[in-house]
């Protein structure tokens, strides 16, 4: 298992639209063949950024949402809303304390 964290950056007048429509689709992706687990977290200095934390079985289950309809569809709905282009890392926990 390993966690991708993706950050965006929007244009202030479209953070609602973003919001709006991660809400109709975080279920899907949640529910999504191989996601574990997926969180939004908006930034404390600057409302325009955002970070997306999911939890993914295995680099397979990521490379098949991010070929599927669902991703292609989430994405041409979100990528025309930033300011600034998506940064993300696929990383792996070495240290967890509940």
């Amino acid at each position: 298992m390993f966690t991708r964290i993706v950050k965006m950056t929007f244009r202030k007048e479209e953070t609602p639209t973003f919001l709006a429509n991660f809400d109709k689709v975080k279920e899907k992706i949640c529910n999504f063949d191989g996601c574990c687990f997926l969180e939004l977290y908006r930034d404390k200095n600057d409302d325009t950024i955002f970070f997306t934390y999911s939890r993914w079985r295995d680099v397979e289950a990521l490379e098949n949402y991010r070929k599927s309809d669902l991703f292609r569809d989430v994405w041409s709905k979100t990528k025309p809303l930033f300011r600034e282009g998506a940064e993300a890392w696929s990383v792996d926990t070495l240290v967890s304390i509940p």
